[in-house]
């Protein structure tokens, strides 16, 4: 296997939370009232310090990852913002490894075209190209239903999926089901084999499987850990965007991405605050210009 494969399925691991599986889907308003209510005490008393679940699985050949969270941000907000294709270019840009976003339309269908590479500054033209259709609304009244989906991928991966959920649960909070999938070939399991061996043998994730020596909680490992490290990354910089949604409001976004991901810096950090900052200046005002 070349470093060149193993590095593609680590940027892609690391990018696009690989929730390989069952595709994602879409719940219901009904559906993701009752889950917020099932969770209820989960929400209340949990590892994160914020009200949130995290769930993972893993089948043959499959991943699946959501977040359950309550924001305190009210449902209109959250609808206004998150229903617009641009937004989640916003959004996504947030992440280390997402170089580039544009939104292009089709007739009445839009579209997210993501580039994704390297944790480091590089050009566009050496990431990986992956093209969303997007999706969102609802005819249900208070409940937003987004999804973007792509049928491939780099390295034999396909049918990726983004969910977004959401429904108000007062006036001033919104309950909301982030969830991710795609399918892969063998390509794409070797290299996050070699990954795994190698650059992200170290990485964990957010569920703790026990207690290690020292007696500190011991936590997963492998793709379950690439899958929460992502989810939770992502539904960081769904917060981070509802908090700074302006343009001017760009330094003050990225410094909030950065600096509640280092709230979990054992599963997260991986670059240094000054680097990330530059770096995304950089590439975000390549996206603003139009020019990949």
């Amino acid at each position: 296997m070349t470093n060149f494969i193993a590095r593609t399925l680590a940027l892609l691991a690391t990018a696009l939370a690989p929730f390989l599986a069952t595709a994602q889907s879409s719940e219901g308003p009904g559906t993701l009232l009752t889950k917020y209510t099932t969770l209820g005490p989960q929400l209340e008393r949990n590892a994160f310090g914020r009200k949130l679940v995290l769930e993972s699985t893993e089948t043959s050949g499959q991943l699946s990852g959501s977040i359950y969270a309550v924001i305190d941000h009210p449902y209109v907000d959250v609808d206004r913002a998150l229903k617009r294709p641009d937004a989640w270019c916003e959004v996504l840009m947030l992440h280390l490894n997402t170089k580039h976003c544009a939104v292009h339309d089709s007739g009445n269908a839009s579209g997210l075209a993501v580039a994704v590479g390297r944790k480091f500054d590089q050009p566009v033209a050496d990431a990986q190209r992956i093209d969303f259709a997007f999706h969102a609304g609802s005819a249900v009244a208070n409940y937003l239903d987004v999804r973007l989906d792509a049928d491939e991928g780099p390295l034999s991966t396909r049918n990726y999926r983004i969910v977004l959920e959401a429904v108000p649960i007062d006036g001033n909070r919104t309950f909301i089901h982030l969830g991710y999938s795609y399918a892969y070939g063998t390509a794409a399991r070797l290299a996050m084999k070699g990954y795994l061996a190698t650059l992200g043998s170290d990485k964990v994730g957010f569920t703790a499987t026990g207690k290690s020596n020292d007696g500190q909680p011991a936590y997963v490992g492998g793709i379950l850990g690439v899958v929460e490290r992502n989810t939770m990354r992502y539904y960081l910089a769904i917060d981070a965007y509802l908090d700074a949604p302006g343009a001017p409001q760009l330094d003050q976004r990225l410094a909030a991405w950065f600096d509640a991901t280092e709230r979990y810096a054992r599963q997260l950090h991986e670059v240094d605050r000054a680097d990330y900052l530059a770096m995304k200046q950089k590439e975000f005002k390549r996206m603003q210009s139009g020019t990949p």
